[in-house]
């Protein structure tokens, strides 16, 4: 038996941990694979209201979360013995007597640190930590004990060296993301003109004067794809505006989808935040991204990675989001198809299998 180990907060963590045990399941059919967000499980309560805060903040107080984002980082804090941990390890240690895995793959930091107090009292299984941000990688992701640290590319390899930990505990196998990324597209029927996928993070109102500032390519025949997911109450009125602006073809809203692999490889640019799972769903399709928010320390060196590699602008107000996708998109989409040749030198659409592979190198028989 395998256990992944995921958390809820933001959407990085569940993908990769989805990613790979789709993965392992193709790998090893017969094996029982689990995936489980053991903080909500255990403390559901103050799971979500956890949850809550840390969304609140890095869309409204972004100060507030670099600072917490930081103490995350210190010993005193999150460290083995911490006292907040009881519960936790309390709930990890029946998990593990009642099924007795014989690897633990955690996409989130905090985890490893538990499984360290725990190793004080009992044996534990091997564990398999899937580092889930770029470059600005927190120091709390190597605080505790862990057999093998999967990252998702050189540079951020480096960064975990620097930290101290041996290159031989080190595997580069790229971000975990849906193997839809490695399969052929289905069927569509043919399209005209460009297409934007416009994934919303922001607030409302940097929402809406994104649209307005993009009117002007709607009236070429620009077209835009927008999935809304969770953030569909939130956005109802900005979207229902706009909508009742424009002709009814130029925007397709959609409720919560899973078909975000499909649209990142067929549509012409995307605009998003710079979270870890995106950018790396991004790389996978090989789409020009314009990156329109970026949650201070987590998602900074997520932006650098995409954007050292020609694969993405990050933009700091409506107008130049605007400015960057008519660039992407202009002469033919010269400067977008520019990006998807620099893109694919180094996308890793097959991270998923990479990174399953590499972690049952450390599995217990």
């Amino acid at each position: 038996m395998i256990l992944i180990l995921t958390a809820g907060f933001g959407d990085g963590h569940n993908t990769a941990a989805r990613s790979v045990a789709e993965a392992l399941t193709r790998l090893c059919p017969e094996e029982k694979i689990e995936t489980s967000d053991l903080i909500s499980e255990a403390q559901p309560l103050i799971s979500d209201v956890c949850k809550s805060l840390y969304q609140f903040a890095i869309t409204h107080w972004p100060a507030g979360w670099r600072m917490t984002y930081d103490l995350m980082g210190r010993p005193s804090v999150t460290g083995p013995d911490a006292l907040w941990q009881t519960a936790m390890v309390n709930a990890l240690k029946e998990r593990i007597k009642t099924q007795q895995p014989r690897l633990i793959i955690s996409t989130y930091p905090l985890y490893s640190i538990l499984l360290e107090s725990l190793a004080k009292q009992q044996a534990v299984p091997p564990l398999c930590t899937v580092i889930t941000d770029s470059i600005s990688v927190n120091r709390v992701w190597v605080m505790a004990r862990s057999e093998l640290f999967c990252v998702a590319d050189d540079e951020t390899k480096k960064v975990v060296i620097g930290f101290g930990v041996p290159e031989s505990k080190i595997r580069v196998t790229g971000f975990p993301v849906d193997l839809a990324f490695t399969e052929p597209l289905p069927e569509l029927p043919p399209h005209q003109g460009a297409r934007i996928l416009y994934l919303p993070s922001t607030t409302g109102r940097r929402v809406a004067a994104t649209l307005e500032a993009l009117k002007p390519l709607f009236r070429t025949g620009v077209k835009m794809t927008l999935p809304v997911g969770k953030h569909d109450k939130r956005l109802y009125h900005v979207m229902r505006r706009f909508t009742d602006s424009m002709p009814p073809d130029t925007l397709e809203i959609i409720g919560w989808t899973k078909r975000i692999p499909e649209f990142l490889r067929t549509h012409d640019v995307v605009i998003c935040k710079a979270g870890g799972a995106i950018l790396h769903e991004v790389l996978a399709a090989k789409i020009p991204a314009v990156i329109d928010y970026v949650v201070p320390g987590q998602e900074e060196g997520n932006a650098e990675m995409l954007t050292k590699h020609d694969g993405g602008i990050v933009t700091n107000s409506a107008k130049e989001t605007a400015a960057a996708v008519e660039s992407i998109l202009t002469n033919n989409s010269a400067v977008g198809r520019r990006m998807r040749a620099s893109m694919a030198k180094i996308s890793m659409p097959d991270a998923a299998v990479r990174t399953a592979k590499a972690a049952l190198t450390i599995a217990t028989t």
